[in-house]
């Protein structure tokens, strides 16, 4: 049975060290590596710390330098680069150990309305009240992730996933580069617009990079492959309430020279499009392994 799933309130609940000194703890959620949606989710909410209350993220851009670990807490350095009549711009710097494990640049701006459009459906798939959720195709499939994995299952029910194909992954048939997954917090969250934009921040990374594995027949689980997020980016279009579902579309346009290209789009239920995301990583098979 799984216990109670840690709340992602308490995650992004920072601690204040100074002015611009943020300390955040971490979840072990089984992988090799600190799940780099935490460090988005948490160097959002330390940059918001530093701006104007009528400003709000509408993007950021990042990257990953070294693994964090998942076991010790991560330390954010905001560095405030501008603040100008409608916008204003923050760097972050997360540390661990010493060392600057991931940057982050955000843009905030005052909202206004002006011109808008939208050139983009939401796909249709199967509903998410009829999508088997992630943590279900776990229990049913436990040899399909490794032991720390599954330990940590409580971690991975903070936010429902429910994963058009589930299987997908973790096969070695070829498909196109497309995935679809529905998701949304397990808690309830309020309607503070920096807690829902980081949560989503947080959601964003989750089989995002996997994507791009698929036209070539390689399960996420294969041994001999090393998989590792270099860079990700988010633009917030609309306000999000994570406590809905929301469908994250994904889709490769390209992979090679060891790395792997993924763009996504998030639409809330309405059908409207309230993110768009970009990642590039590391995709690597060793030989003789």
């Amino acid at each position: 049975m799984i216990k109670p799933a840690p709340l992602l309130n308490e995650l992004m609940n920072l601690e204040r060290l100074d002015a611009n000194l943020f300390r955040g703890n971490s979840w072990d959620l089984g992988f090799r590596a600190l799940f780099g949606g935490q460090v988005l989710g948490q160097s959002l909410i330390a940059a918001t710390e530093t701006v104007a209350k009528d400003r709000i993220c509408h993007s950021y851009h990042s990257y990953f330098l070294l693994p964090g670990d998942a076991k010790l807490p991560v330390i954010y350095e905001v560095e405030s680069v501008r603040d100008g009549g409608s916008f204003s711009t923050r760097r972050v710097k997360a540390i661990q150990n010493g060392k600057n494990i991931f940057y982050m640049t955000a843009s905030f701006q005052v909202e206004e309305d002006n011109l808008s459009h939208q050139f983009a459906e939401m796909p249709t798939v199967p509903s998410a009240t009829t999508t088997l959720s992630d943590v279900e195709f776990y229990q049913q499939n436990p040899t399909l992730i490794g032991r720390g994995m599954r330990d940590a299952m409580p971690y991975h029910a903070a936010i429902e996933l429910r994963s058009v194909n589930a299987l997908n992954p973790y096969t070695a048939t070829k498909t196109k580069p497309l995935k679809q997954v529905w998701l949304r917090a397990t808690e309830k969250l309020n309607d503070d617009p920096t807690l829902n934009q980081s949560v989503l921040a947080y959601a964003s990374d989750f089989h995002f990079l996997g994507t791009a594995l698929q036209p070539h027949g390689v399960a996420v689980n294969n041994p001999k492959l090393r998989i590792a997020t270099i860079d990700h980016a988010i633009w917030f279009h609309k306000p999000v309430q994570m406590n809905e579902w929301h469908l994250y579309a994904m889709e490769s346009p390209y992979s090679g020279n060891a790395r792997g290209l993924v763009n996504g789009k998030i639409f809330n239920k309405q059908g409207e499009l309230v993110a768009s995301t970009a990642q590039e990583g590391l995709l690597r098979l060793i030989d003789g392994e």
